[in-house]
């Protein structure tokens, strides 16, 4: 056998390896590597250990001694790692008892260099002589090593008062970006275009950062804020509402509705009120496309209500080249709603003179993705003619189950035709699934025509019937018209006829 060989120190070694690696073997996979490279330092200690042993009698004494504390201090080294692993990684955390990473590197350390001493020691010197010894040598790091020392103890008080954490989103002058890593010299921040950014624990411990999302915090998001100038003659109280009616049913993607987006009238400038929408994100990371997102909903918000954002007062004089320009806009504009106005079966009993006054009528109304364009039970008499963008129509059931997705609408359709017609209710909620850009129709819009003939009544309700019969289908669940409906169909087209009569009182 060649454990006679071996010095006495082996044998306790190996079991102490044995014991810990099979702890840490599979809790640690992700370790693998370092492990192996550990047990192979171990095995050529113990290598050492057995040749000192082996080349007794063939080699000076003083040689062997040499190889074999040296392969003995090695051994201690290999089997300090794995017992350190075993219990800061496996152990303490199964107990749920968590300690910092650059403490327990340096409990490691504090372990070599005390397997280190003792070696020594009993090789012959004394405590006395390595305590002066070492004094001396700590000092001489200690002024040497300043930055790595200044590093070291910046990162332990870093993981110690819990002031940073990795995950939490800092900002620090004009460098932004979520803490990935805590090692005993530097911090690592991964930033929003995805670069990874090195900085020294000692820069940290001496500049000032800010925590943007904190954990531990007992509201985890962080609060953006953008700014709009609106004209001095729209009353404030109309302003928060658009916007915030807007933001508050929109579907935007990383907006918080806990806690509730604020509209705030900040400042007067010339001409014009400064307005603040200041709201919360769930996730600090792509702040800039969410606040591109809300800007989107603040400006269509404010275009459906008729409110302009606002500019410095200026005085400027036009020529008659600026005034020919303004009238083809509104001639190609108007050109645009009467092509748009064609596509409609509902009007295509009109004469070219009526769609050209209803074309006069129709308000710009756009939509963001996500807005809510009409909610299933509201009352508005008007509708919406979509010109580029695509819209949902969902279905709640009267039993209050879930909603069901209907149809899709795009370029050419219209919603809200019985609310014009007839003054009903909402049959579904119509949600903008991307930015759409649409027309609306007021009842005043369309009563001219009617009270001038009453006879369109009649063609309008057929249209209305057969769509209201598609939508009850689609809300029964049935891709087509259900059977036998047509025997009622007559009954309907009458229903339609009289209360399209009194809703314009005809």
């Amino acid at each position: 056998m060649l454990i006679p060989f071996l010095s006495t120190e082996a044998p306790f070694a190996i079991l102490l390896m044995i014991l810990s690696g099979a702890l840490i073997i599979r809790p640690l996979i992700a370790w693998r590597r370092s492990l192996m490279n550990t047990g192979v330092f171990f095995v050529a200690c113990l290598l050492g250990d057995l040749l000192a042993g082996l080349l007794e009698g063939y080699m000076q004494p003083a040689a062997l001694r040499w190889l074999r504390e040296m392969s003995i201090f090695g051994e201690g080294l290999a089997v300090i790692r794995y017992l350190g692993l075993a219990l800061f990684n496996v152990v303490l955390p199964r107990m749920r008892v968590h300690i910092s990473g650059i403490l327990a590197d340096i409990l490691v350390i504090i372990g070599y260099v005390a397997w280190g001493f003792l070696r020594l020691n009993l090789a012959g010197m004394e405590f006395s002589h390595l305590f002066a010894t070492s004094a001396v040598l700590t000092a001489v790091v200690a002024i040497s090593m300043q930055d790595t020392l200044g590093n070291l103890l910046g990162g332990l008080a870093l993981q110690m008062d819990n002031s940073l954490e990795i995950g939490d989103w800092i900002q620090m002058d004009d460098l932004g970006g979520r803490v990935s890593d805590i090692q005993w010299r530097y911090t690592a921040i991964v930033t929003r275009s995805g670069e990874r950014v090195v900085i020294p624990n000692s820069h940290l411990m001496k500049n000032r950062y800010s925590v943007l999302c904190n954990k531990r915090q007992a509201v985890p998001q962080q609060r953006r804020s953008i700014s709009f100038n609106i004209d001095l003659s729209v009353p404030p109280a109309r302003v928060s509402a658009a916007i915030l009616q807007d933001i508050q049913t929109a579907r935007i993607p990383n907006l918080s509705l806990e806690p509730q987006p604020q509209c705030l009238l900040l400042d007067f400038g010339p001409g014009f009120a400064r307005y603040a929408l200041r709201y919360w994100l769930v996730d600090p990371g792509p702040d800039e496309v969410t606040d591109s997102d809300v800007r989107h909903h603040v400006l269509a918000a404010l275009q459906r209500e008729g409110i302009r954002l606002a500019v410095s007062d200026q005085t400027i004089h036009l020529v008659q080249e600026g005034e020919a320009h303004r009238e083809e806009v509104r001639a190609r504009e108007l050109n645009r709603r009467l092509q748009a106005i064609s596509q409609i079966d509902l009007f295509s009993r009109l004469s070219e003179a009526e769609q050209l006054e209803l074309a006069r009528r129709l308000v710009n109304a756009p939509f963001a993705r996500g807005d809510i364009v009409t909610r299933q039970g509201a009352i508005a008499h008007w509708l919406y003619i979509i010109v580029s963008g695509e819209a949902e129509a969902w279905w709640q059931p009267p039993d209050g189950g879930q909603q069901r997705l209907l149809e899709k609408r795009g370029p050419g359709s219209l919603f809200g035709e019985l609310g014009l017609m007839t003054g009903a209710p909402r049959r579904a909620t119509v949600i903008a699934t991307s930015d759409m850009e649409a027309y609306r129709l007021d009842k005043a819009g369309f009563e001219h025509i009617i009270r001038a003939r009453p006879e369109l009544a009649e063609g309008i309700s057929a249209i209305l019937e057969r769509r209201l019969s598609h939508f009850q289908a689609l809300e029964t669940g049935y891709a087509e018209d259900k059977p036998g409906h047509s025997a009622s169909q007559g009954s309907e087209v009458a229903a339609l006829g009289k209360k399209i009569r009194e809703f314009f009182g005809l």
